[in-house]
């Protein structure tokens, strides 16, 4: 199999999993999201430490730790992806998938609009259109839901910042995830032991099977971010890019067809409007990658 066909192949199998992720995290009720949350770091610190151990590759923690630059921005990555995983956790359970999904859709114009405000990057002049039109959906969408739909802004704003975040930092998937995870692990921990002494922890009460699926959520964590960054090395941006959009599409799909939940016709409208921006955003990053593979002959 050649490097690119590969890379398809891990770059829909990390996003098919992102994108029915809400059927996962809907099997762990009565679990509240903030446990549900400890247990998504805890477990995934140990899954990706046994990989880790497994490929002999810990010693990357000596070279991190002789750059406390870069372990404060791990923390704050660390923060932002407990904000996003947090925050889409509390959406799933409380029956908003729709509003989760859009927070994925807006997410490339808001990393779009981070790299303006924070790296001072010059837009051409489609990509201030395709940030227009998000702008008009999102004003479209406030009025649809009777306030801003904060939820989706937050999950957009979380995930772009960690993305920033991340490509100044540079790690490979696991080892990156590894710190994160273990910069979160003792809040994680005295969260579940606060739990545990109140009375109100879930784990190991409900059943064996539930016991099971919280266990195996730092798998199900991992497994699609390790499978994103197999296809980030083989990938061009751009069809990258592409693909993307498979996870929110799977998304909104669990929302409407299987959760039932409404779409009344000024939703629609809004998402339309972001689905108009995102074309807009693509056929223009499209056109840009050719121009400079032409150029570059």
């Amino acid at each position: 199999m050649t490097p690119l066909r590969l890379g398809y192949l891990y770059g829909f199998g990390a996003y098919l999993l992102w994108g029915f992720f809400p059927l996962y995290l809907k099997l762990l009720r009565p679990t509240g999201p903030l446990e549900i949350l400890a247990h998504r770091i805890v477990w995934s610190l140990a899954f990706v430490a046994l990989l880790l151990a497994a490929l002999r590759n810990i010693a990357f923690l000596r070279a991190l730790a002789r750059r406390p630059r870069a372990l404060v921005a791990i923390s704050v990555a660390a923060a932002l992806i407990a904000v996003n995983w947090g925050t889409y956790i509390y959406g799933v359970n409380s029956d908003r998938v729709v509003e989760t999904a859009l927070g994925y859709f807006i997410n490339p114009l808001v990393v779009v609009l981070l790299g303006v405000a924070v790296l001072r990057e010059q837009l051409r002049r489609a990509q201030w259109v395709a940030l227009g039109v998000g702008g008009l959906a999102v004003a479209v969408l406030t009025v649809d839901y009777g306030h801003v739909p904060y939820l989706a802004l937050t999950l957009a704003l979380s995930f772009g910042g960690y993305s920033l975040v991340k490509k100044r930092l540079g790690l490979p998937a696991a080892e990156g995830l590894f710190v994160e995870s273990a910069v979160l692990a003792l809040p994680a921990l005295a969260y579940l032991g606060w739990l545990t002494s109140t009375g109100d922890v879930t784990f190991g009460h409900v059943s064996a099977a539930h016991t099971t699926l919280l266990v195996l959520a730092g798998a199900a964590t991992a497994i699609p971010l390790l499978l994103f960054a197999g296809a980030a090395n083989r990938l061009p941006l751009t069809n990258l890019g592409m693909i993307q959009y498979l996870a929110p599409i799977l998304q909104l799909a669990c929302g409407v067809l299987i959760f039932h939940e409404p779409m009344p016709p000024a939703r629609l409208a809004g998402f339309a409007l972001v689905w108009l921006a995102l074309i807009v955003f693509t056929a223009d990053a499209v056109r840009n990658a050719r121009r400079t593979r032409a150029a570059a002959r």
